[in-house]
């Protein structure tokens, strides 16, 4: 009965020490996902205020053209 309990008392250890390094990697890819997230998104607001900044363009808009010469 004693070798039965620590046999599971050394496979419970050995999962538990998968498991914290599972942990530990998922960890380190959420962190590195987190950091890209927020470059990615700092980006898209630096594009976002320069299309706010660019200039209308010399094309006249649909409501001012005139209809095409058939009408």
């Amino acid at each position: 009965m004693e070798q039965k309990i620590e046999d599971r008392i050394i496979e419970l250890e050995t999962k538990l020490a998968y498991q914290e390094d599972t942990i530990e990697e998922l960890n380190q890819i959420v962190t590195k996902q987190q950091e890209e997230l927020s470059v990615l998104t700092l980006a898209i607001q630096k594009l976002h205020e320069q299309v706010k900044q660019m200039t209308p363009s010399n094309l006249v808009s649909i409501d001012q053209e005139a209809p095409p010469p058939h009408y």
